[in-house]
């Protein structure tokens, strides 16, 4: 139950940085229903990235992490969501981002949107 949560946030988190930047766009989907199911999906994609790719990164990048006082998990996040939009691009739904600087900034909305709501999930589960 608890990835399927994670997947929901990350589809509201990246459906409002959609809405936010003009440069990263989800494509696909002619209703508002295949619209969600095509931001689901991406989001489900964008979880398993972060679940399998993501640690390992993680690891190697450890020096930088402790140079840039954490700072590099920006960088990081933003290259797990190019690695979403890479995957989805080979069809014709998924996500479109137009650089890095989008990815970044992008990345740093979704990491505080999730944050956000995950706050919110885990208190509410806790009462």
């Amino acid at each position: 139950m608890g990835f399927v949560v994670r997947v929901l946030i990350n589809g509201v988190a990246i459906w409002l940085a959609t809405l936010i930047l003009p440069g990263l766009v989800v494509v696909g989907g002619e209703t508002t229903t295949q619209t969600v199911g095509i931001i689901l999906a991406v989001a489900l994609v964008f979880g398993l990235v972060n679940a399998i790719v993501k640690p390992v990164v993680a690891l190697l990048s450890l020096p930088l992490y402790i140079l840039t006082l954490g700072l590099f998990t920006l960088v990081v996040n933003a290259l797990m969501l190019l690695l979403t939009e890479w995957i989805t691009e080979r069809t014709t739904w998924g996500l479109r981002i137009d650089d890095f600087g989008t990815a970044i900034i992008g990345a740093l909305i979704i990491s505080v949107v999730s944050f956000v709501l995950s706050s919110m999930t885990s208190s509410s589960r806790d009462r």
